[in-house]
């Protein structure tokens, strides 16, 4: 499979063929802008993903025995039945106020020393680590899409809504896979057994596929419950940052996994939705399986993540 991705600094394009080679086997080949082309064993889907987590246990399983595992489901709990459609509406008029301090880029990262993600079943290392090991895997792989770096480290920064003085928001209005609201809730979200609890269930507009939505709406005018990627997505579009689209598509849906891992949605989804879609499965896989407990020298890698914040985003940003 060949896929042909430009730089998408408007609409990115990614164009399947089937190569084989004289004797038949597939080939495998991903060539991004300036005919750079990744190596086959990133090509075909993979970077030599760990097959375990830092537990010892597969990635996203949810129903292992463990204290852990039932931490996470506590926080999805929390989340399924306290989420609504009013809550979030309440949520993004009041964050959108960007009026909690001023900050830069990095200094939001290091913020990220103080918070540990409640629903993540991989990793219990602070956020930082996460965000450098996502980041490193994408540079190694894809060193001509600077864009893509910078996404990955600051796709998770809005989990620094958990600390006093961004609200101190619960860990379930922060944290978890995301899903939309007013409409029905998908049986492939996790956990999906506590949604009965939910308010918005007894209204059955609500309850349809559609429910206050028309197919093709597009995911900008679907309301999401509210967490860390649609913070961080109004943090970097409200002060002015020149990622292209398809980098704001991966921080605001990134936690979207009934969309983007099972397909669920799709039906609301427009064109442009669909292209950016394409970077996001890219992005995921390094998300999901770069968690390890190993250490990345964050004084050797710093300089780097500071140019390209630098270029993309003011010095310092209102949150």
């Amino acid at each position: 499979m060949t896929v042909c991705i430009d730089q998408p600094q408007t609409d990115s394009e990614v164009v399947e063929n089937k190569n084989y080679s004289n004797n038949n086997n597939n080939t495998n080949e991903l060539v991004l802008d300036g005919g750079f082309v990744v190596p086959d064993n990133v090509a075909s889907g993979g970077f030599d993903a760990p097959e375990i987590n830092a537990f010892g246990h597969t990635f996203r399983d949810y129903d292992v025995e463990s204290k852990r595992q039932k931490q996470v489901e506590e926080c999805y709990r929390m989340n399924h039945i306290n989420q609504t459609y009013e809550f979030v509406k309440k949520m993004r008029e009041e964050y959108k106020k960007l009026d909690k301090l001023e900050m830069s880029i990095w200094e939001c990262c290091e913020l990220l020393n103080e918070v540990v993600d409640d629903s993540d079943p991989d990793l219990d290392e602070p956020q930082i680590e996460h965000l450098l090991q996502t980041a490193e895997a994408i540079r190694k792989d894809y060193p001509n899409e600077d864009w893509l770096h910078l996404t990955a480290l600051i796709h998770d920064l809005g989990k620094v809504l958990l600390l006093p003085k961004f609200g101190e928001l619960p860990q379930w209005a922060v944290v978890g896979d995301t899903h939309p609201l007013g409409c029905a809730f998908d049986e492939s979200i996790i956990h999906h057994k506590y949604f009965k609890e939910n308010p918005d269930v007894k209204n059955p507009v609500y309850q349809t596929k559609n429910g206050i939505y028309s197919e093709g709406c597009g995911l900008d005018n679907v309301m999401i419950s509210w967490g860390h990627d649609d913070y961080m997505y109004l943090v970097a579009k409200e002060n002015g940052t020149t990622l292209p689209q398809a980098g704001l598509f991966v921080i605001r849906y990134h936690s979207f996994y009934p969309m983007h891992r099972s397909g669920a949605y799709k039906h609301l989804m427009n064109e442009e939705d669909v292209e950016n879609l394409k970077w996001l499965q890219i992005f995921n896989k390094y998300d999901l399986y770069s968690k390890s407990k190993v250490r990345v020298d964050v004084e050797k890698v710093k300089p780097y993540y500071q140019s390209l914040i630098q270029k993309y985003f003011p010095e310092k940003l209102r949150w």
